[in-house]
């Protein structure tokens, strides 16, 4: 492990981190054969770093504090200052930050809510969420903070193997949603060949087949669920996906890229390396999370976003090899800055070595779910990703599935409804994969599932992020009330 020599990082590369915040030097790049970006930093003790990392997080919490009525409200009510913070372990003492009370806030001070920490004049980017289920969250990024997420996103994508000679085909939606723009300022920062295709116009994924085959693409972004429709509609136009040259596939916006069966089946699709990215847009830079390309979980880099990953009642941070929520804190936002921000994302922590060198703790199994998505059926949790694992590693499986958990007669009923692949048609090949199914599932859920089975193709393929379950309880429950009222 290097030590941390903050002065000859800003002589060797530019890079001035005795400032707040950081300067960059927007021209340098390393040696393409090189590992690190900054190596200075991701080799680094921890100890060493830890030191960098507070005094980051000392000037974020002091600006918030001079500049945002929402977190000077919010810490006064909780006994707690600038002046509180004297180590990383005065952190848990913050009180988290829940998305509800950022929806709060801004309802209250539209539109950016009194969080935001610069004039509104400055904020160079206005992104945010779709407002499917309630309010939009408005996103206000300032011009210095959008370079900022540019150089963190490059440094990660480098960490994942990307290199100025990559072609990198960004395949989700460039609008609100904020994952698209991240790749494509970490690319374009990374000095590689950027490709904004986009995603969700009708039509648009056979285009891109057509133009991956084209340009022989070497690198590849979207969500997972939409990379293997992305296959399938390869296969029918008689196009083998192996054949378009992607090297390294990387995503976000759902769990898949960090379930075994599902980087498994990606890699073998595709011939290329399956790395799993991604926090929240909240957090941009939300690479923050993101495998290197030795590909052993979801390094957290440290001195961006700290975060911890920590008990989901208590909020105190979980020792490693425990499993909690991360919580997440900017370390270099000057205009919506997050601080101990909860994701509600399941994760499980470690500070084992990786190969790549790196000494950042990791999530070795990525985000592999909600602490909302848990379903208790009979008694037991299900995990939505457990049974996404289940079915990709079950052979004649046919790519897609929904989970309807209902209630007959007062008892759950969990309802596994899967696609089978053309070549179990026959219905005795069918009655084979149903019974497969069904002993996986009940031997890995503690559940067994009522198994339907659905011909390749026939369940909706996504655009964006995969939907698949249905909870049909509360409608049971709304009956019966109105049958006993």
């Amino acid at each position: 492990m290097a030590a941390l020599d903050l002065d000859a990082l800003r002589k060797s590369r530019g890079v001035d981190l005795t400032v707040w915040p950081p300067r960059y030097d927007p021209a340098y790049r390393p040696a393409a054969g090189a590992e690190h970006w900054l190596p200075e930093v991701e080799c680094a003790d921890p100890r060493d770093r830890d030191a960098l990392i507070l005094a980051k997080l000392r000037r974020q919490v002091a600006w918030a504090w001079e500049r945002s009525p929402f977190y000077r409200r919010t810490w006064e009510a909780a006994g707690v200052s600038p002046a509180t913070l004297r180590s990383l372990d005065d952190l848990p003492r913050f009180p988290v930050v829940q998305k509800s009370e950022l929806r709060a806030a801004q309802a209250a001070h539209p539109p950016f809510g009194d969080y935001l920490c610069v004039e509104p004049g400055q904020i160079a980017r206005i992104h945010g969420t779709s407002g499917t289920t309630g309010r939009p969250t408005v996103f206000g990024v300032g011009r210095d903070d959008w370079a900022r997420v540019g150089e963190a996103h490059a440094r990660i994508l480098w960490g994942a193997g990307l290199r100025p000679d990559d072609r990198l085909l960004i395949c989700s939606f460039f609008s609100l949603y904020l994952g698209s723009w991240g790749a494509l300022a970490g690319g374009e920062r990374l000095g590689a060949t950027v490709f904004p295709f986009g995603a969700g116009v009708p039509g648009q994924t056979l285009m891109a087949v057509q133009w991956a085959r084209e340009l022989r693409p070497t690198a590849f972004y979207g969500t997972p669920s939409y990379a293997l429709h992305f296959a399938e509609t390869a296969r029918r136009e008689g196009i083998d996906p192996k054949r378009l040259g992607f090297r390294t596939l990387f995503f976000s916006g759902e769990p898949g890229a960090g379930i075994p069966a599902t980087k498994r089946q990606i890699e073998e699709t595709f011939s290329g390396a399956c790395l799993d990215m991604g926090s929240m847009a909240e957090m941009t830079p939300w690479m923050t999370n993101g495998e290197c390309r030795r590909r052993s979980g979801m390094h957290l880099w440290q001195d961006l976003v700290y975060t911890q990953v920590c008990d989901p009642a208590t909020w105190a941070p979980v020792p490693p090899g425990a499993e909690g929520t991360p919580v997440y804190t900017h370390l270099e936002r000057t205009s919506q800055p997050m601080i101990r921000l909860v994701s509600g994302d399941r994760a499980r922590w470690t500070d084992a070595p990786c190969p790549c060198g790196r000494t950042y703790p990791r999530l070795p199994d990525g985000l592999y779910g909600r602490i909302d998505d848990m379903l208790v059926v009979r008694g037991e949790n299900v995990y939505p990703s457990a049974i996404e694992d289940v079915l990709r590693a079950v052979e004649g499986f046919g790519g897609e599935f929904r989970v309807i958990v209902s209630r007959r007669e007062a008892m759950d009923e969990l309802l596994v409804r899967a696609e089978y692949a053309g070549s179990h048609a026959a219905p005795e090949a069918q009655a084979r994969l149903r019974a497969a199914m069904a002993e996986r599932l009940r031997a890995r859920l503690g559940v067994r599932p009522v198994v339907e089975l659905v011909p390749e193709g026939t369940l909706e393929r996504s655009e964006f992020k995969a939907r698949r379950v249905i909870d049909d309880r509360d409608l049971y429950r709304k009956r019966v009330g109105e049958a006993t009222a």
